[in-house]
């Protein structure tokens, strides 16, 4: 073994706030060339976005408190991303510790459905990343120095074959641990996002202790098959760069996975999420046979039934409160506006229209203080249409009731499993 990885095989612990491992001191000091990239953090928006879902369970008996918790560490990671910090690529970023963000979610969401006593424990798992990087010190000898590619190829072995890590194509209720970076952790199996998360983070640590001294991306495959692989960013081409994974990038695909896996209307994989919950609320106009029809009317009547009963999960129909959390956090995260739309719509189907309407409105007043391109696709005109029935509605709503009864109309689950 070289001397080189020798300096690292003694154990040692150290903070997931990077702080640099003992070395001895004939070594020179390692080399961290990566810094916090300048400008401002993003204020948080002016308007108040006071959000259902904390609320309306605990307004049930469901103690949210270890939701709230996590939701709170989430949005105290967020809050440190400037608009260039947001751009920047996984592989330096500093600002934010992504593994611990990933962390937050998997807590908030396991709280959500566990119901336990216990939180995620978060600290234990950072550590469980970190021994993964400080894994690869036993791995790495002269030979990995050969080269550049030699190096990474290196990397790329010891977490894909010598640990066993391997991608997950599923993205469903039915196996949500390939979705949770703990669950990843344990199981070594997961989605490609979360593949790539885990790869940044060696990479990052590498670099800190010296051992990485060259600009690396993580090529993330999207649509492609494959595994997250790191290559020499000198090397890099324009082909490249759509596939090159920004810190934005990466936590809303995080939460757009779960919002998909969890999203309660999961017929007809064809339209979007927001046009099959507006088609279970009669806001989408079309016909596609009586056969289509009724099964659409059969899926939103039992959504809806679960819903009354108190049933907020169950296996293939989604679960709405892992959903309203994903939709709540990609808000925070302002990604798009069309996700205060989409969690409207879901605020809708829980009987909380006043709320409905309040996102609602938000989406269009966001939308129409925006530039705005011609709406050319008719994925796009059919959602605006029913976002305009489903405004109608909210506003007729609200005229009738006047928001006088109790704002959480549904039974928010307590202990109930069963699954209708």
């Amino acid at each position: 073994m070289s001397s080189a990885s020798s300096v690292f095989l003694a154990p040692f612990k150290f903070s997931r706030f990077r702080s640099v491992p003992s070395i001895s001191p004939s070594s020179p000091p390692p080399r961290c060339p990566v810094v916090c990239r300048s400008g401002s953090p993003q204020p948080p928006p002016s308007t108040d976005l006071r959000f259902a879902l904390h609320d309306a369970l605990e307004s049930s008996g469901f103690d949210a408190s270890h939701a709230r918790t996590a939701r709170k560490s989430f949005v105290s990671q967020i809050q440190k991303l400037s608009v260039i910090e947001r751009e920047t690529s996984i592989c330096i970023n500093r600002c934010v510790d992504l593994g611990r963000t990933a962390l937050y979610i998997a807590a908030e969401d396991g709280s959500l459905v566990s119901q336990s006593p216990n939180p995620l424990p978060v600290d234990a798992f950072l550590e469980s990343l970190d021994d993964l990087s400080m894994g690869y010190c036993s791995h790495y000898n002269s030979s990995c120095r050969s080269s550049r590619e030699n190096f990474l190829e290196s990397i790329e072995k010891y977490l894909y074959v010598k640990k066993g890590f391997w991608i997950s194509m599923a993205k469903n209720q039915a196996e949500p641990h390939s979705l949770y970076l703990h669950s990843v952790l344990t199981h070594r199996s997961g989605s490609a996002v979360m593949l790539s998360l885990i790869h940044s983070e060696i990479l990052k640590m590498l670099r800190l202790w010296g051992l990485l001294d060259f600009d690396v991306e993580i090529f993330f495959p999207h649509d492609l098959p494959g595994l997250p692989r790191a290559y020499d960013k000198q090397k890099s081409k324009e082909s490249d760069q759509p596939h090159i994974m920004t810190v934005q990038m990466l936590l809303g695909e995080i939460l757009r996975n779960l919002k998909d896996a969890f999203w309660p209307f999961q017929h007809d994989g064809a339209d979007s999420l927001f046009l099959r919950a507006a088609d279970a609320a009669n806001c989408v106009d079309k016909f596609k046979g009586f056969e289509d029809r009724g099964y659409r009317l059969a899926s939103a009547k039992a959504v809806q039934h679960r819903l009354d009963r108190g049933v907020w999960t169950g296996f293939r129909f989604g679960d709405m409160k892992r959903a309203l959390s994903a939709c709540e956090r990609l808000i925070l995260l302002t990604t798009d506006p069309k996700e205060m739309r989409d969690y409207s719509v879901l605020l809708y189907h829980c009987g909380l229209y006043e709320q409905a309407l309040k996102y609602l409105r938000l989406y269009q007043d966001t939308k129409s203080s925006s530039p705005q391109n011609p709406l050319t696709d008719s994925l796009s005109n059919r959602e605006e249409h029913a976002a305009e029935k489903l405004m109608v509605r909210l506003n007729l709503i609200a005229m009738e009731e006047g928001w006088t009864r109790s704002s959480y109309i549904r039974n928010f689950p307590g202990n109930n499993s069963e699954p209708w």
